[in-house]
């Protein structure tokens, strides 16, 4: 599959420098005639740090398999982690108009990759800086820095469905593996955020949504809504 084991070396390229900086620490404390005496615990200290480190972060960038629905009427969760909004929003990028919103917010615990909600051609990929707020607080998702992703769907003619990628207060780093032009499958790996965050879907108004607030949705497996 696409994009299959980029979170890993995500995880794996993180793990390799601040294993680096570790050791080239370690080595300055060995040599270093008289304050080896005070770096040497301090960075045996930090190792036990770093392996924390690493196993936090190989859990935190798992990337585990799909079971991606195929019922033709299905639209499923770009992300996984929390419903907290069901609503109805303008959304002028890339929708033109009002429509339906479900966002997600994604704790650190949660899968961090993304993935398409329908079958179709990725149209839009757009950056836009921001703050970094609280990703749990719901005004995050119009102040904080943001990718869009819009995709004109394969599944409905003339469907548009947009799918908001949110940093937080940890989240620094979103990064998108489709560009505009693209062509994705349902459920198809589709983008990473570093740490905690939020995901908003915007869906068209005649869609009739399957989650509620409170709800959890696994990327690529729940259903979010379903169309006539």
């Amino acid at each position: 599959m696409k994009h299959a084991g980029k979170a890993t070396r995500a995880a794996l390229k993180l793990i390799y420098w601040t294993l680096f900086f570790l050791v080239m620490l370690m080595l300055a404390a060995m040599l270093a005639k008289f304050l080896g005496e005070f770096l040497v615990p301090i960075t045996g200290g930090l190792f036990g740090v770093w392996v924390l480190f690493l196993i936090a972060c190989l859990f935190f960038f798992r990337d585990p398999d799909a079971r991606v629905p195929q019922a033709p009427e299905a639209v499923v969760a770009p992300g996984s982690g929390k419903v907290d909004v069901v609503d109805e929003v303008e959304e002028p990028t890339f929708v033109g108009g009002r429509c339906r919103r479900v966002s997600i917010f994604l704790s650190v615990f949660d899968v961090h990759v993304q993935r398409a909600p329908v079958a179709g051609e990725v149209v839009v990929c757009q950056h836009t800086p921001g703050q970094f707020l609280n990703a749990m607080r719901q005004d995050s998702a119009a102040l904080n820095e943001n990718v869009l992703i819009g995709f004109a769907s394969r599944e409905r003619p003339g469907e548009k469905i947009g799918v908001r990628l949110i940093a937080g207060l940890i989240a620094r780093r979103i990064v998108p593996w489709v560009k505009p032009g693209d062509v994705v499958a349902r459920g198809e790996r589709i983008s990473l955020i570093q740490f905690g965050s939020r995901c908003d879907v915007y869906l068209p108004l005649s869609v009739q949504v399957k989650v509620k607030p409170g709800d959890r949705a696994r990327g690529g497996e729940t259903i979010l809504a379903t169309r006539p």
